[in-house]
């Protein structure tokens, strides 16, 4: 089996190629091929030989050719459902947030200059610890905390799960408290 996990290793340049076919989204190609190299490697292995022993490299690069164009096309496989449905939905509610600055609605922007006693230097701090995070997670917990919306208004928002954003909230504010060694 490791000979077979390596030959798909050095594959991965050619699957990026193919990948470049069906999108232009350099992010995209890399994920979804990443994706890919983790679905070989939870594939059944009894098949993954039966493969390699049938066309070797050729059947490998047909097969994951065939995967490849799946998950990038399929609103129903693992790329899908890990990257495009939550970061798209993220992205479309901030770019609409942003454009809807100047409305009459609750926005961190339409707050009047007052002077509030806050510890800013804590808060700066947060923003730097909040810099190491992924992107998504440094939105979730900034449209939860910074814009005060409550889990459910977000879930609306966003269309992500209650649940999931809560859980993304949390892993947020544990790695905040250590990282600040609260």
């Amino acid at each position: 089996m490791t000979e077979i996990y390596l030959e798909i290793s050095k594959l991965s340049d050619k699957f990026r190629t193919m990948a470049y076919g069906l999108t232009t989204d350099e992010n995209e190609v890399n994920e979804s091929v990443q994706e890919l190299m983790l679905y070989f490697l939870s594939m059944n292995q009894e098949t993954l030989s039966n493969i390699w022993e049938k066309d070797k490299t050729e059947g490998i690069i047909r097969y994951g050719a065939v995967a490849l164009r799946r998950a990038l096309t399929s609103p129903r496989s693992n790329y899908y459902y890990k990257y495009k449905k939550y970061y798209n939905v993220i992205q479309e509610f901030y770019t609409n947030e942003e454009q809807q600055i100047n409305g009459n609605h609750k926005h961190i922007y339409n707050i009047p200059n007052q002077e509030i006693d806050y510890q800013w230097n804590k808060l700066e701090e947060i923003d730097i610890a909040l810099e190491d995070l992924t992107w998504y997670d440094k939105k979730i917990f900034e449209l939860y905390y910074y814009e005060s919306n409550t889990l459910d208004s977000l879930a609306k928002k966003t269309g992500i799960s209650r649940n999931s954003l809560f859980t993304t909230i949390d892993k947020v504010r544990v790695e905040l408290k250590a990282k600040l060694n609260e």
